[in-house]
């Protein structure tokens, strides 16, 4: 099985069966803090996205001004911020005032570094040269655009609400406001879909040299609009050795075009372009989610807001934090989460680090099933770190299933 954006998130179900959202990788990264803020807005709901939004549009005023309480009720003890990240839904749909607002209160509530990096998540469609130039000053400085696609015709399956032309206008409208740092969200693997076609967007999206690449496998989450239409046969989705074929595509073409892979879907122009916030939630860093359904992270500590905005203003209005719920992971849960977030780093698991951790030798543990996929050129044990192939990439999530039957 080959992973893909909700994908990312196979090793919680493992644990727990619980939804987590918003990560990517890197084994350096900094231990200071980072700041995730879910804005559940959308125009409409996406065909095959089961993050959590609503379309009620009219109660942004109202949920920004919770949001901002939530921002001053946290009481977890946290070193210094390096990153913010806001996403959704679709955060664009808020204005600059309401974004500055957002980011005047968390600099004013936490010690925010100078030079952090703020990434603002925005879908064509929804914002204008204004709005960009309103974000840049209310202080982002990293833009991650929702492409999905520079063919109309794969925007319409996906039902976006916007078009191919709408896109190019707002990557170029980004760029004019002064942003350098952006990146694009690629869909790939839908039903149909050739090298051709996919070397097509990739190529189109190369034309305006962003300095990052999420390319993510379309997959059909249970209960969604497109996975009721696979089941009711009214499309054929692409057979798993094409999407394989893709993938492995996906990675020689952009390494080509001087992409470095650092994550299963994540392409950097540099290592200074990858993404410091996603790169948290595989280091085992502490980060805050503020907003509904948003996760937080600390000291093994892991909580998540209700997933529902009427519930999360109510408690909020009623002067109570919105958790839903809290959990402290044990041993074997953090060995499970370091073995399924390391293996789809291109750094992999350094072994020497996990033995200090667990006390456990990480050859007795687990070289019998290093052996099996060494011998399938699927693994392969380089400076101490125990990697995957460009091969095994393909089949992380079945290859740490493997390790973590060994726990």
């Amino acid at each position: 099985m080959i992973w893909s954006r909700r994908s990312l998130v196979f090793w919680y179900y493992v644990i727990n069966e619980r939804n987590l959202t918003n990560i990517l990788v890197n084994a350096n990264h900094e231990k200071n803090t980072g700041i995730y803020i879910h804005i559940p807005f959308c125009v409409k709901k996406c065909a095959y996205c089961d993050f959590y939004s609503i379309t009620d549009l009219e109660i942004i005023p109202s949920f920004v001004q919770s949001l901002v309480r939530e921002v001053k009720m946290v009481d977890a003890p946290v070193s210094d911020v390096d990153t913010i990240y806001i996403g959704g839904g679709t955060p664009s749909l808020l204005n600059p005032e309401n974004i500055g607002c957002l980011i005047d209160t968390i600099c004013n509530r936490f010690c925010v570094i100078s030079a952090s990096e703020i990434t603002m998540e925005v879908n064509p469609g929804t914002v204008t040269p204004e709005k960009f130039a309103g974000y840049r000053k209310a202080g982002v400085n990293r833009i991650n655009i929702g492409v999905q696609s520079f063919s109309d015709q794969s925007l319409d399956f996906l039902s976006r609400i916007h078009t191919a032309d709408d896109a190019v206008c707002c990557i170029k409208d980004a760029r004019r406001a002064g942003f350098e740092n952006i990146g694009l969200d690629l869909i790939y693997g839908l039903p149909e879909q050739t090298e051709k076609t996919w070397r097509f967007d990739l190529e189109s999206a190369l034309k305006f040299t962003p300095q990052h690449l999420s390319c993510y496998m379309l997959t059909y989450e249970p209960d969604t609009p497109m996975t009721m239409d696979l089941m009711y046969k009214r499309f054929k989705a692409l057979s798993e050795g094409k999407t394989g074929a893709l993938f492995d595509f996906t990675a020689r073409f952009l390494e080509e075009n001087g992409y470095l892979q650092y994550e299963v879907s994540n392409f950097a122009s540099s290592i200074k372009t990858r993404s410091s916030h996603n790169q948290k939630y595989w280091s085992n860093v502490p980060y805050i989610g503020l907003g509904p359904s948003a996760h937080s992270f600390i000291d093994n500590c892991r909580s998540w807001n209700v997933r529902s905005v009427n519930k999360y203003m109510q408690r909020i209005q009623a002067g109570q934090r919105p958790v839903a719920e809290t959990e402290i992971l044990d041993t074997k849960q953090q060995m499970m989460e370091v073995i399924y977030l390391r293996l789809r780093c291109v750094e992999g698991i350094c072994m020497a680090d996990f033995e200090t951790r667990f006390n456990v030798c990480f050859n007795q543990s687990f070289g019998h099933v290093v052996d099996l996929f060494e011998s399938k050129r699927f693994i392969k044990i380089v400076d101490g770190h125990c990697r995957l192939t460009s091969s095994g990439m393909r089949f992380s999530d079945s290859i740490a299933a493997r390790f973590i039957e060994e726990i």
